[in-house]
């Protein structure tokens, strides 16, 4: 294989594009800390440095502990490890470089960043076996992204506040929600191997119930956040672009219509994240 063809393969291994789902809130959370100016340029390098660390590392851990899974389920079997393209070793590799460039960006941002950098860790290394044991894995999901938009705030503010962890609730919410309906891809696979999803678990119409539920919340979290921190009405736009957005993606999946899941995954969710720090940006642009 060519080594621009590797180099696919290693992106393709980690997701490197879905980094659109979390970076975008890590930076809106930077922008938020501080009301009244604009982050230190070296802020911005090191917390893009440490949530594309954290994040390769977490997925390529991902696709490491579900090798064998992956290896079974027909709509996976086709990724990097389990069809030999990339072998578990080169992944272990890459794990290990991405905690280290991570764990090195931690450390040159607020001390309470590189006390709660162990969270982060166990967290990352966690996730992939949540599904083994607790419907709460799409929770623990959102808890990661949830976590690296609290980092963003923290990098600049250096305190955990009510605003901040408020925030941080409605990005988990927000991955909880559409991590439900992407998981209805795999619901007899996952009902056979005993593997905890809600769509296993409690049927397809239940589990997109919670997650239209979770989406409701997150948009109540983005208010009460804007609200408490007085964000003006460039945040509002946003919130509403948001509700709109999540109802849209609510409105392509059904019990009966699994079509469009990937669709509602990645395509709506990807505008949500860029258009929170796009209206957020233009709210510092306008009124600072």
């Amino acid at each position: 294989m060519s080594v621009t063809g590797q180099l696919k393969e290693y992106l393709e291994l980690v997701k490197f594009e879905h980094s659109i789902f979390a970076l975008p809130f890590a930076l809106s959370g930077m922008l938020l800390a501080e009301p009244s100016g604009w982050p230190a340029p070296a802020v911005y390098f090191w917390v893009i440095l440490a949530m594309v660390g954290g994040r390769t590392a977490a997925m390529a851990l991902n696709r490491l502990i579900d090798r064998d899974i992956d290896r079974l389920n027909p709509r996976t079997s086709n990724r990097a490890i389990p069809a030999g393209r990339v072998k578990p070793l080169t992944a272990y590799l890459i794990v290990i470089v991405s905690i280290v460039i991570m764990s090195y960006a931690v450390f040159q941002l607020p001390p309470v960043c590189q006390y709660l950098l162990p969270v982060a860790l166990i967290i990352i290394w966690g996730y992939s076996y949540t599904k083994r044991f607790t419907l709460a894995s799409h929770f623990v999901l959102g808890f990661v992204l949830g976590a690296a938009a609290i980092g963003g705030w923290l990098a600049v503010s250096g305190q955990i506040t009510i605003p901040v962890i408020i925030w941080g609730g409605a990005v988990m919410l927000w991955t909880a929600g559409f991590d439900i309906i992407y998981s209805t891809q795999d619901v007899d696979f996952d009902r056979h191997h005993n593997l905890f999803s809600l769509p296993a678990k409690i049927g397809t119409a239940r589990a997109l119930i919670v997650s239209r539920l979770c989406h409701l919340f997150t948009v109540l979290l983005l208010i009460i956040t804007g609200f408490m921190i007085s964000m003006s009405v460039f945040y509002y736009i946003a919130v509403i672009f948001v509700a709109g957005m999540l109802y849209y993606e609510q409105s392509l999946v059904s019990k009966d219509d699994l079509s469009r899941v990937n669709v509602a995954f990645f395509n709506i969710n990807g505008l949500v994240s860029i258009a929170v720090l796009v209206f957020i940006l233009l709210d510092k642009i306008i009124y600072l």
